[in-house]
């Protein structure tokens, strides 16, 4: 028998309809056989616990053909089989799990097949919160990169659609009302190695707000993960619209000569032309001068002379950034939300010209009411300037670099703040003590946008969330009853999103105010733990000395010492900017950090765990050699499946390779070789079956609506949790003569 390769999958595209809970997914494949012999293929479907298949049609070059649906037990004995045969352990995730399986016609060498499948399920409602998951890492087992992949969501809702929220990938959102929005996804040549997921909530609440949380299943005496997300409808009743002020510091230095300064006035005037009615406004523009449009906050329909003598600017002159944010500052007046947008392509060089001074002016001018954004254009801006100030004055920077359009920027981002909802938000968990938050401060609430806050918990069980804020001058307090803190289960991406976050913060504040040996410590514990990688902490795909708490102390304490003997990296230029940037991405995530890709061959993530590659062994970066034993297990042997099928968190640590060290709770377990001896197998305690909530805590509600509700299929006999998991496994062989 000659050596073979699994079939190559050329494309994989996924279109999604979601009405009222009920989810039809298509999916459209080619396959390809990249050996130099016929082969046959067989196609492996997974299911969740308690699923029940309906519409589930597979046609391969056109003719249907039947599935069979295996029970737990007959899917295990396929997947074993498969994994013996193969020596390969990447279908291990999926043991315990029923599954349809298909025979497809053979493939002759270099020939392709195409697959389209169709399944229907039913999505469950938890507290509001809807969760879809389409199975995209099941293309490991793809022999090269797809060329192209890609998944469209259509949802449609009879209730209000609030949140819509996606952990795992990048996903464009448009939303097409209150009750209808278009979610999707595309990439090319790559190797998909996660699924898909995708949140959203309904609610009729002026402001939905839903909560996720986690606590490790094996460790229920540490603290639990938490996310929020709170977010109003996208209509806008034109009665209810909050009225703001609006200031626009412009820099109209000489340096902004040219098409950078035509694109700033071709912002300015986006600004003017989409302010609501009810709102004011001022526009300074500086260099070595001041130039105002007004002396005082002006109504929006005196927005065409402002275009007007917007069009007459032109730039030159130094730059005095104190000065004109002095000025914009002498205009706010209290009770009103007030934006300020600060654009400038430089450093200060006129008037003021100290950092500190200008914070210090600053700070001591501004009102609570102040919300500064600032757009640094270029390289040549001030980062450390630009970002204390934002951070100080509930704002953000965004940084439009040489290829980026500055229209572009500020209409994009003026679209999103153009309509607050809630200004000064906070927050009440209750009897639930909540720590550790990102991002702290709230930010103000807009129509349109959401609120995501992470951060942990101490206590469990069933809450109200109170939501309180100011519109119009008034405070409003908004309730949400049962919301739960699990003690147990949940969502697995949660940690390494609160990492991604707070390893953000931790960089910023190390940026901004100077390295601290505590800081230090977290932030190199935190990258190890999480396998989030950072210029200070490269070391976790380099070092194999970095596991168990003494050597993880020893690198924090050299980390620390390297930095307090280097000089502080400059505030300006390329370099300055770019680290701003991938600092406030990972201080705003909207999912965990990636593993980078020239760095996952030495780093890889399975079930919410970070493994690293150590003298050919994947190691969990939770194995405290200094106090742990571990429990060898033979690969391939009656244990090693045990193991899989018997503990839901080791099974995809399995699938990562033939030598693996894995933690379940407080105990290592250890894959030696074949011919090696192995321990006796003690498992960690199981987890309950069905919903990791505990029994004294609330069901979710898991009611499908009514059966051909709003035009869509009906809902299916019984309830398929949260999604079904796919798998085309090409399982190839040489055809008999």
């Amino acid at each position: 028998p000659r050596p073979f390769v699994q079939l190559a999958i050329e494309y994989h595209r996924v279109s999604v309809t979601i009405e009222n809970q009920v989810a039809v997914t298509r999916v459209d494949q080619v396959f390809r056989n990249d050996n130099d012999w016929t082969v046959e293929g067989t196609y492996v479907f997974p299911l969740p616990e308690g699923a029940a298949v309906s519409q589930f049609t597979l046609w391969i070059d056109g003719e249907p053909v039947e599935g069979k649906i295996l029970d737990r037990d007959e899917a295990r004995s396929i997947y074993e089989q498969i994994v013996r045969s193969m020596r390969d352990p990447a279908l291990l995730e999926y043991v315990g799990q029923e599954a349809v399986q298909a025979s497809v016609f053979p493939i002759p060498p270099g020939g392709t097949r195409r697959i389209q499948l169709e399944y229907s399920q039913v999505l469950a409602a938890d507290n509001g919160l809807i969760h879809y998951r389409y199975p995209l890492n099941t293309e490991k087992f793809s022999t090269q990169p797809l060329e192209e992949v890609s998944i469209s969501v259509h949802v449609k809702s009879e209730t209000p659609i609030r949140s819509v929220y996606s952990p795992s990938h990048a996903v464009d959102i448009v939303r097409e009302g209150d009750y209808e929005l278009r979610a999707s996804f595309e990439d090319y040549d790559v190797k998909p190695d996660k699924d898909f997921d995708l949140y959203y909530s309904v609610a009729q609440d002026l402001i939905g707000l839903n909560l996720i949380t986690y606590r490790d299943p094996y460790a229920e005496d540490e603290d639990g993960f938490f996310l929020l997300l709170a977010a109003p409808g996208v209509e806008v009743d034109p009665e209810q619209r909050v009225a703001k002020d609006i200031l626009f510091v412009l820099d109209k230095s000489g340096s902004m000569e040219g098409e950078k300064f035509r694109q700033a006035q071709d912002a300015l005037r986006y600004v003017l032309e989409h302010m609501n009615p009810e709102d004011r406004f001022n526009i300074i523009a500086f260099s070595t001068g001041l130039q105002t449009f007004a002396d005082s906050l002006q109504p929006a329909r005196r927005r065409e002379a402002a275009q007007d003598w917007v069009d007459r600017l032109a730039p030159r002159g130094a730059t005095d950034i104190n000065r004109a944010l002095l000025e914009a500052l002498s205009m706010v007046e209290p009770g009103r939300p007030t934006i300020l947008i600060f654009l400038t392509d430089g450093l200060p060089t006129e008037g003021v010209t100290e950092t500190a001074a200008i914070l210090e002016n600053v700070a001591r001018e501004a009102p609570d009411n102040l919300r500064l954004f600032a757009f640094g254009v270029g390289y040549d801006v001030d980062t450390f300037l630009l970002d204390t100030l934002t951070k100080e004055n509930h704002g953000a920077t965004t940084y439009v670099t040489p290829d980026q359009a500055i229209d572009e920027q500020v209409s994009a981002f003026f679209a999103k703040v153009n309509d607050p909802v809630l200004t000064d938000v906070q927050l009440d968990f209750g009897d639930v003590v909540v720590y550790d938050t990102y991002p702290d401060p709230l930010p103000d609430i807009f129509a349109g946008a959401q609120l995501v806050m992470v951060g942990r918990y101490k206590g469990r069980g069933q809450v109200t969330v109170r939501l309180r804020g100011t519109v119009e001058g008034r405070t409003q307090t908004f309730a949400y009853p049962g919301q739960v803190f699990r003690s147990r289960g949940g969502p697995d991406f949660l940690p390494r999103l609160w990492a991604t976050r707070k390893i953000g913060a931790l960089l910023n504040e190390i940026r901004l105010s100077g390295p601290e040996q505590e800081l230090v410590d977290q932030l190199v514990k935190l990258s190890i733990r999480y396998g989030i990688i950072t210029p200070y902490t490269s070391f976790l795909v380099t070092e194999p000395q970095a596991l168990g708490a003494e050597a993880q102390d020893s690198i924090a304490s050299e980390t620390y010492r390297e930095m307090m003997s280097t000089a502080m990296p400059p505030t300006s230029g390329e370099g300055a900017v770019e680290r701003a940037v991938e600092e406030a991405a990972l201080d705003k995530a909207m999912a965990p950090a990636a593993v980078p890709q020239e760095s996952a061959e030495m780093v890889r993530l399975a079930g919410g765990n970070t493994f690293r590659l150590v003298e050919g062994v994947w190691v969990d970066t939770r194995y405290d050699p200094e106090r742990m034993a571990t429990i060898r297990v033979p690969f391939l042997s009656e244990a090693y499946f045990e193991l899989a099928a018997e503990s839901p968190e080791a099974a995809p640590a399995l699938a990562l390779g033939e030598r693996v060290i894995v933690v379940v709770g407080d105990q290592a377990y250890q894959v030696v070789g074949e011919e090696e001896e192995g321990d006796p197998l003690e498992l960690p305690p199981a987890m309950p079956a069905g919903d990791t909530v505990p029994f004294d805590e609330p069901t979710p509600d898991r009611t499908p609506p009514a059966a051909g509700s709003n035009g869509g299929p009906a809902p299916l006999c019984g309830s398929l949790g949260l999604g079904l998991a796919a798998l085309w496994l090409p399982v190839a062989r040489r055809k008999r003569r």
